[in-house]
């Protein structure tokens, strides 16, 4: 009976995890797909001029690991992992396990990350002058 259990659990586990990556591909080739036409566009200036603060890529810890993009509503899970809330509350209306690991959460409720958020503020506002 346990063997089963823990087969039925590495088969969630599995489908998860293959779930995040198909989201996480796609949100990556959304994000090709809206980029390509600046590309393009700014190709030619880029090999005239550095680059500029608006250019650079953010710390690794200002993007959601589901969305790949700049939070700007973060809040904190079970997991100590800060995800963009819409993007974990998507996730957890349907499981129950962390986006990262496929580890089952403690409990679902999400704390924002007032901190993170303001030094992301901070940043883009430094970003832009």
């Amino acid at each position: 009976m346990a063997g089963r259990r823990e087969a039925d659990e590495a088969a969630l586990a599995a489908g998860e995890e293959a779930e995040l990556a198909a989201a996480l591909e796609e949100s990556a080739r959304l994000e090709e797909e809206r980029r390509a036409p600046d590309e393009q566009a700014s190709s030619s200036l880029a090999a005239e001029r550095p680059l500029s603060v608006e250019e650079e890529e953010p710390p690794a810890d200002f993007v959601c690991p589901i969305t790949t993009e700049v939070m700007s509503d973060p809040v904190m899970a079970a997991d100590g992992q800060s995800y963009e809330r819409t993007a974990i509350e998507r996730w957890l209306a349907t499981k129950s396990t962390s986006p990262l690991t496929g580890e089952e959460l403690e409990f679902t409720r999400l704390f924002p990350n007032h901190t993170l958020r303001r030094v992301i503020r901070q940043w883009q506002e430094t970003a832009r002058s």
